[in-house]
């Protein structure tokens, strides 16, 4: 296998470093401090150098099946995975305070923390207040009450979100690989990796594999989204070996052996960034031909006059996708009306709002400082 040579680490304050189940996991389906050792002296460091680090940790799951091995708990079904997510977070998050040096606290969030703009807020106030107080967050999805179709799915992806959420200049993700290859080295030990991506295209997407881990729930893909999402926020990702003691020890010294994604853009504005990643329900607002060219402009507001329905239930201030009359989604927005209210405002002009309603939170349906528009 082709030798992969160190580089510059990006400069950075503040970080968020996402540790999978495979670096945590013994054989044996419990948690062990082997390669979580490391990783956690270098945040240690981190912080003893003025450094701010937010850590999102898996395990919970492969934590509680250990706990209950006599009993051979399946984590098959969406229940039974909850169960195991509930036993083992006390120790998943035992193990990581054995081994800081700073208190640590825990944060569950769920797709609708991320949804809500009011819950994304508070989420993010209360992260930057754990790092102010000089704590490390420890996050994690919150399964146990999260439904199948509302998850989120994998903690690369989760990770990348909460990134964006504390403004954190990189975007840390230890794996059990070197670093991106053009295929699969445990097939093609001649394979060369890949040090630097400027640009995720379909090409790279395309080398990602599946998930070499039988205890966790992301693979190459799901890092490569996480880097994508990362760097629409103008955050740089690394990915590397976190069971590397050497190429951990070195990021220390500001140094990656990995592969480095840059992003190709300025930082994103946080709240544009919001509207367009942040995971999506089933609301939307239909709207005609004139309302899509008047948003395409980038300055426009949508106004009732451009609704010709709206499909799901939400509530004022909820997130909902913006269709066009052939049905691609073409922006994003925070609604200031319910969905009831949408309906019946629909083809009607804003100055009818208030009669129509009895009361008005304005002229249009979705601001333009609320709005996102989507890329084709």
């Amino acid at each position: 296998m082709a030798e992969l040579a160190f580089q510059p680490l990006p400069a950075w304050h503040r970080a968020v470093i996402k540790v999978g189940s495979n670096l945590l996991a013994a054989d044996g389906g419990g948690l062990t401090p082997v390669y979580a050792r490391a990783l956690a002296a270098f945040i240690g460091d981190s912080q003893a150098q003025g450094r701010e680090v937010v850590l999102v940790s898996s395990g919970a799951v492969a934590a509680g099946r250990a706990l209950l091995r006599e009993r051979a708990v399946p984590a098959g079904d969406l229940a039974e995975r909850q169960a195991l997510a509930a036993l083992g977070q006390a120790p998943m998050i035992a193990l990581w305070q054995s081994l800081s040096t700073r208190a640590v606290a825990q944060v569950l969030l769920t797709h609708d923390d991320l949804r809500n703009r009011r819950r994304y807020l508070n989420a993010r106030a209360t992260l930057r207040q754990l790092l102010a107080i000089e704590v490390l967050p420890v996050i994690n999805e919150n399964d146990t009450v999260a439904v199948d179709e509302l998850k989120l799915g994998d903690n690369d992806n989760l990770a990348a979100i909460v990134a964006a959420l504390v403004d954190a200049d990189l975007l840390l993700i230890a794996s059990d690989i070197d670093a991106l290859y053009r295929a699969d080295p445990r097939r093609d030990p001649d394979v060369a990796p890949i040090p630097h991506v400027a640009e995720i295209t379909p090409e790279v997407m395309a080398m990602a594999g599946g998930s070499g881990s039988v205890v966790g729930t992301g693979g190459m893909r799901t890092k490569l989204q996480a880097a994508q999402k990362a760097a629409a926020a103008g955050i740089a990702t690394a990915l590397f070996n976190g069971r590397d003691a050497e190429t951990v020890r070195a990021l220390g010294e500001e140094r990656l052996r990995g592969t480095l994604f840059t992003p190709g853009q300025s930082r994103m504005q946080a709240r544009k960034y919001w509207l367009l990643h942040a995971p999506g329900g089933n609301a939307s607002i239909r709207i005609d031909a004139g309302a899509a060219n008047a948003l395409a402009g980038g300055r426009a507001s949508l106004l009732p006059g451009g609704v010709v329905e709206a499909t799901g239930d939400f509530h004022r201030g909820d997130l909902v996708d913006v269709v066009d009359p052939d049905g691609r989604v073409v922006a994003r927005g925070l609604c200031q009306y319910g969905a009831v209210d949408v309906r019946r405002l629909a083809g009607r002009h804003s100055r009818d709002i208030d009669g129509v309603l009895g009361y008005s939170y304005g002229p249009a349906i979705v601001h333009r400082d609320d709005l996102a528009r989507v890329s084709s």
